[in-house]
C-alpha cells in the first residue's frame, strides 16, 4: 500500500531539476502519489526598495516568466510518468500565504529545497525553512542534497531523555514517519540516539562531580539505553540498525550521517515558547550543520 497520496513541492525557480524536485518526482513515481508543484512569486526587489507600484501588465509578465519555468520543470517529471500539476502564486507575504496554503491543501508530505543562510543572518532573521519546521501542520522534508533520488538509508533520530517527546509521543511519530518513508523507498531504517550526559554535571562542585558521575551517570546512561532499546523493540528495528552513541546531539547526528552515508534524518519539532524559541530546536540547528536531508514531524507544545 502506498504511504503517500498527495505530495506538495515548493519549487525553487533559481534551480533546474533541484534536489527537492528530483526527490519529489522520485517519491511520486514510487508511490503513485499526485504531485503538486508550487511557486510563490514575490514582487521584484526594487518595488520593496523604492516602494514602487507594479503595474498589472508588469506583474503578469513577471508571473508568466515563472509559469514558463515551472512548465519546463513539470515536463521532465511527466516524461518520467509522474502525475504533476502546477501553480504560481503572487505573494507579498510569502510565509503567511505559504502556511495558509499548506493548511488548506494538507499534503501527506511537503518537500522543499534547503535555503542556505549565513549564521550571521540567522541571528537577526529567522529563515523561512525554520518557520516551516516550527509552524507547518504537516511533515516537512527539507532537501539539502539528493545523490540518490530515492533515499537508501534513513535514520530516525529519537530522544528518550526529553520529557516533552515522551508526553507528546514524538519519538513514536518520528519512527513511524521514518518507517513509512523507508517502506516507500525500500530503504534501510536505522534508529539513532546521540546522548550527552555532560550537561547533567552543570552546577556540581568539582570534588563532588567525580563521585556523582561514577554513581549517577552510569545509572542515567543505563536508563536511557533501556528506553532506547524499548523503542527499538516496539517498532521492530533490527538490533544491528540501532545506534546508541555518546556526544552532543547535532555533532553526533552529523558525524553519523557522514559515516553511514545517510540520505534522510527524520527528526521531531516541538512548538516552543520563551527562550527555547529563541535558541531554536535541535532540528533547526541540524538543518545547517550536517549533510543529507531532514524530514521533520511535529509534536505538541513545550515551554
Amino acid at each position: 500500500m502506498s504511504q503517500y497520496q498527495r505530495l506538495l513541492l515548493i519549487a525553487d525557480p533559481q534551480q533546474h531539476q533541484s534536489p527537492a524536485a528530483r526527490r519529489a518526482a522520485a517519491l511520486a513515481q514510487a508511490s503513485g502519489a499526485a504531485l503538486h508543484a508550487l511557486v510563490f512569486v514575490e514582487p521584484p526587489a526594487r518595488t520593496y526598495l523604492w516602494e514602487e507600484h507594479l503595474e498589472d501588465s508588469e506583474r503578469q509578465a513577471y508571473l508568466q516568466r515563472h509559469e514558463r519555468w515551472l512548465q519546463v520543470e513539470a515536463e521532465w517529471m511527466r516524461e518520467q510518468g509522474v502525475e504533476v500539476t502546477t501553480q504560481v502564486i503572487w505573494s507579498t507575504q510569502v510565509l503567511k500565504d505559504m502556511l495558509a496554503y499548506i493548511d488548506e491543501f494538507q499534503p501527506d508530505l511537503l518537500i522543499k529545497d534547503v535555503t542556505l543562510e549565513s549564521a550571521l543572518k540567522r541571528v537577526f532573521v529567522t529563515p523561512l525553512d525554520c518557520h516551516l519546521l516550527r509552524e507547518a501542520p504537516v511533515p516537512v522534508h527539507l532537501v539539502n542534497d539528493a545523490p540518490h533520488k530515492l533515499p537508501r538509508r534513513i535514520v530516525a533520530a529519537v530522544d528518550p531523555a526529553q520529557s516533552d517527546t515522551q508526553i507528546s509521543g514524538l519519538n513514536g511519530l518520528i519512527i513511524r514517519a521514518a518507517n513509512a518513508l523507508a517502506l516507500q523507498c525500500d530503504a534501510q531504517l536505522h534508529l539513532l540516539y546521540a546522548y550527552d550526559l555532560m550537561p547533567m554535571l552543570d552546577g556540581v562542585a568539582p570534588v563532588a562531580s567525580t563521585a556523582w558521575s561514577v554513581n549517577c551517570l552510569d545509572e542515567l546512561r543505563e536508563s536511557l539505553h533501556k528506553e532506547f532499546e524499548r523503542l527499538g523493540d516496539e517498532y521492530n528495528v533490527p538490533q544491528e540498525f540501532r545506534h546508541f552513541i555518546m556526544g552532543p546531539p547535532v555533532p553526533g547526528i552529523a558525524q553519523f550521517v557522514d559515516e553511514y552515508l545517510v540520505d534522510v534524518v527524520v527528526m521531531g519539532t516541538v512548538h516552543r515558547t520563551g527562550f527555547g524559541r529563541l535558541i531554536g530546536s535541535t532540528t533547526e540547528r541540524a538543518l545547517y550543520s550536517m549533510p543529507g536531508s531532514i524530514l521533520a514531524v511535529k509534536g505538541g507544545a513545550a515551554c
